[in-house]
């Protein structure tokens, strides 16, 4: 290799980067935004923001749930229910359909379960609010992606992840003064004012960069390297699950009809064993049969462990069965933390707060690395381009891809938003419409992009951006009545609707200051440029002055 680690780093830094920057800003950005994914879903469910009258416990919650169940889905064979808790106020149920039930259409369910939210204080079924995936599909697209199968939306999403990973430390070889150039930005200086800010951005949150592509990485190792596993249990990954995270095998349907028992006294004992933790999840298999099964799950505590101690009772008698998770191996714990670190459950809303802004610091670096290879790249052909050349193919597709994905996301994120206020509450696959509003919003967005990748399409789709984020705050203020004036100057209502609004509306800010800042620069190189022009038409006056 003639080249030196350097420079052979830097060409693998690069195209590394380049190749899957886009796919990785849409997992940057989804990813970011799922920090807070529960208090997103609670802004986009107006009609849930007044605090309950009579609060309830986690037992009277759960016993209210499962009436609803038993009324409504008796000949369910699973059912799921998630307690409220200090970022959930209402109760949410799912129950998976019997073979060859149609879908309600209603409640937000996915796949083959249906979903519903609950009153934990009535147990009665909230149909005045609205159906929505909220900040759940939110934390789906930055793995599962969306309109195709999940397992090769996670391989996609693996493949890019991994090529940040190297991307990562092929940077930091490169750069020797990484951490000295972290405190020099140079302003107005082209290449070298976008690989200063790649660098601060980068360096600002690197050990946040490293540990959310490994950990993100780690989540699905079962998936990425099945071969241990297919070994070890002849193919059978189910068995290794239930060996693995002491899940019961899957029980089968005795036919002998028996009735459940009270859940309200096997949630108590499970608060107890757990020394006061609160259950989190609640999951009925058979329910009214005599092979029926109750698992209950903790909480999610402030342990750095994703993995939930949970306990397994008769679900004929109440007796326990099981408990799983009150000791975990080492290499479960050790996974158990890395995934714990990637989806930051255990965090409080400052520290939340934190890996949210170390993931926006993540999308800047991501935006700017692929900008810096378009300057790059257009400087290296500057001549020709001044010669009247046009710009190759490469550079123009990086271009406009940089603008549809870069200036197209925050439009895409904010006609979602909109979507939620202004789509009929009663609508059918209301979430969907939703989802659908996101990737129409961002479609458009790329498809002007690509017919005309210029300045001034940046400037259109970042003033586009700026306003529609900046003005949902106003969009809640019309549609709701949980403004800023009462969640903020008031007082009342929940916290994060106002947290919503403010970041938003920073974002917002932000994404205008941008706009103002480039078209001040478009501005400024205009006269210089009809001045450059003159000196040429001058120079060439004179010269044919001379050869006359």
């Amino acid at each position: 290799m003639k080249a030196g680690l350097r420079q052979s780093m830097a060409w693998l830094h690069s195209w590394s980067g380049l190749l899957v920057c886009w796919v990785l800003l849409l997992v940057f950005c989804a990813g970011t935004a799922s920090y807070f994914k529960d208090e997103i879903t609670l802004w986009m469910q107006p009609e849930l923001h007044r605090p309950a009258a009579t609060p309830v416990s986690s037992a009277e919650a759960a016993s209210r749930a499962v009436a609803f169940l038993q009324h409504n889905a008796a000949d369910s064979p699973r059912w799921l229910i998630d307690l409220p808790d200090e970022r959930n106020p209402a109760v949410q149920v799912r129950w998976m359909r019997p073979p060859g039930a149609a879908a309600s259409g209603i409640g937000g369910g996915r796949g083959r379960f249906e979903s519903r939210t609950l009153d934990p204080a009535t147990g009665a079924f909230l149909q005045q609010v609205r159906d929505t995936r909220g900040g759940e599909f939110l934390y789906r697209l930055h793995f599962d992606l969306y309109f195709m199968q999940r397992i090769w939306a996670r391989w996609i999403v693996g493949f890019c992840a991994m090529f940040m990973l190297v991307a990562i430390l092929s940077g930091v070889i490169t750069h020797r003064r990484i951490f000295q150039d972290f405190f020099t930005f140079r302003p107005r200086k082209g290449q070298r004012s976008w690989l200063d800010a790649h660098n601060a951005t980068a360096v600002l949150a690197l050990p946040f960069h490293l540990m959310i592509t490994y950990t993100g990485l780690v989540t699905l190792m079962f998936m990425y390297m099945p071969w241990g596993i297919q070994t070890a249990y002849q193919g059978s990954q189910q068995a290794f699950f239930n060996d693995a995270f002491g899940r019961a095998p899957q029980a089968k349907p005795s036919g002998q009809a028996a009735p459940l028992a009270p859940v309200a006294p096997l949630v108590e004992q499970a608060a107890r064993h757990w020394d006061g933790a609160q259950p989190g999840r609640i999951d009925i298999t058979l329910p009214g049969d005599t092979n029926a099964t109750i698992r209950v799950s903790r909480g999610a505590g402030k342990s750095l462990s994703s993995d939930e101690p949970s306990m397994r009772f008769d679900g004929v008698t109440g007796a326990l069965v099981a408990t799983v998770g009150d000791t975990p191996t080492a290499a479960s714990q050790t996974r158990g933390v890395m995934v714990g670190l990637h989806e930051a459950h255990f965090a409080g809303p400052l520290l939340r707060a934190l890996f949210f802004l170390s993931g926006l610091a993540g999308c800047a670096m991501v935006a700017t690395g692929a900008l810096l290879w378009g300057v790059k790249t257009r400087q290296g052909q500057a001549r020709a381009l001044a010669a009247g050349a046009r710009q190759s193919f490469g550079l123009r597709l990086v271009d406009a891809l940089n603008i549809g994905a870069i200036a197209g996301l925050p439009i895409a994120f904010a006609a979602y938003f909109w979507a939620n206020r202004l789509l009929p509450v009663s609508m059918a696959q209301r979430p969907d419409a939703e989802i659908h509003a996101f990737f129409i919003a961002w479609a458009t967005a790329a498809v002007l992009a690509q017919l005309r990748p210029t300045r001034g399409m940046w400037r259109a789709q970042l003033w586009g951006g700026a306003l529609m984020l900046a003005a949902i705050p106003v969009l809640n203020a019309a549609t709701t009545d949980t403004h800023l004036g009462v969640t903020l100057l008031q007082g009342q209502g929940p916290a994060a609707v106002a947290g919503f609004d403010l970041t938003v509306l920073a974002l917002g800010i932000a994404l205008g200051a941008a706009a103002y800042i480039l078209g001040r620069r478009s501005k400024a190189r205009t006269p210089a440029r009809r001045a450059a022009r003159a000196d040429d038409a001058g120079l060439q006056g004179d010269d044919a002055k001379g050869v006359a």
